[in-house]
């Protein structure tokens, strides 16, 4: 029966099953080892920080950061979100680092 399923599949062109007795494990292989992890840029998440970008509606306002990007390519990785809504009803928006600076809390 084998040697018929066998040669029905030669005949349809289908190629051979072959076992995997002879490979290699992957996990025998040396992985490298990873680069060490940059350091966080920004402040951390939950910290207040002073809005410097004066077309802000929130200009010299204090908000507290919600999410910081870590890619540096961003432009505006830094997410805070204030206790005031703007015009459009919106309380949060993006900032770029050198548009806030963290305050300590008293």
């Amino acid at each position: 029966m084998a040697s018929m399923a066998s040669s029905v599949a030669a005949r349809l062109g289908f190629a051979p099953v072959l076992s995997n007795k002879n490979l290699s494990s992957p996990r025998s292989e040396a992985k490298p080892k990873a680069a060490a992890k940059p350091p966080p840029i920004g402040p951390k998440r939950g910290s207040k920080v002073r809005i410097l970008r004066k077309e802000s509606y929130w200009y010299k306002g204090v908000g507290n950061v919600v999410a910081v990007d870590q890619d540096p390519k961003t432009r505006y990785p830094v997410v805070v979100r204030f206790n005031k809504v703007n015009y459009a009803n919106v309380s949060t928006n993006n900032y770029a680092l050198d548009e806030i600076q963290e305050v300590e809390v008293a």
